[in-house]
This record gives structure tokens, sequence and C-alpha cells, in this order.
């Protein structure tokens, strides 16, 4: 799995200039998944989302979580974060989960941040084209991948 995570002061999610998401202060997730991902690999990332100190706290360090600050999530599924582009010009997204596993996978990783962490997921559709409008805070944008850590 690859996750790219951007702090953001606000962020919302449309498909068909409909917003469907948004949130406030906290986390834009971009979620990438492998056809290898498991239960165990969401359990993984969920806990390393969750317990990422990239908020400042009173003397300015990065310090705290995004449940320290009352922060929310906007969680949006990208295929494409699984792109092999070292052959010609045109992407190869070959590495990229099926439908059916990616949006299983997906869908576990928005329910335990919220149920074993108890945190606001707000959600893009899967597979779906998206417009997603965010305002970056800092900027800070951590990857993530479960093969690399």
């Amino acid at each position: 799995m690859r996750i790219v995570i951007q702090r953001v002061t606000q962020a919302n999610v449309a498909i068909d200039d409909k917003i469907i998401g948004k949130i406030d202060k906290g986390f834009v997730i971009l979620v990438g998944v492998h056809d290898d991902d498991t239960a165990e690999t969401v359990t993984y990332m969920a806990r390393k989302i969750a317990n990422m100190r990239i908020f400042a706290d009173e003397d300015d360090k990065l310090n705290l979580n995004i449940d320290q600050v009352s922060g929310e999530i906007l969680s949006i599924s990208q295929f494409t974060l699984y792109a092999r582009t070292k052959k010609g010009n045109r992407p190869s997204f070959i590495d990229a989960a099926k439908p059916d596993h990616g949006n299983k996978i997906y869908q576990l990783l928005n329910e335990t941040l919220r149920e074993d962490f108890g945190l606001k997921v707000a959600e893009g559709e899967f597979g779906a084209d998206m417009q997603v409008s965010l305002i970056n805070d800092g900027p800070v944008t951590i990857i993530l991948d479960s093969e690399e850590t």
C-alpha cells in the first residue's frame, strides 16, 4: 500500500461539481492499493497514519498527531500511486490492485481509522473521477509505502 499524507487546513472532494466529502484541519490521504495488501497491511498503515506526529506543539515542533489536534481525514483512493514510468511515456498501472480488491482494502482502511482510532474520516468515491481541492498547511507531505517500512 502506498499512501501520500498531506497536512491541510481544509479540503473537499467533488464529483460532477457536487461536494461529497469535506474536512477542516487534518490530513488528505491519497491511498494506492496493491494486490498483495491484506488486513495486516491495513492495520499497520492505519496505525502509522493515526500516530503520525506532523502537527506543531506549543514549541512549534512537529510533535502532535491528528487526534491531539482534533483533526479530520479526507481519504481519496488513487490507483495511480502504483504507476510504472520507467519505460516509455505512458504509465502502466499493472501493480495497482484490481478494483474489487482495491475497494475492499480501501474501505477497510477507512473503517479501521474510524473504529480502531476514533478518527473522523470523509471519503471520495472509489474508482470515480473526482475533483479534490485542498489548502496545504506547511506544506507537510509524507509518503508511506508498506513495502519500505
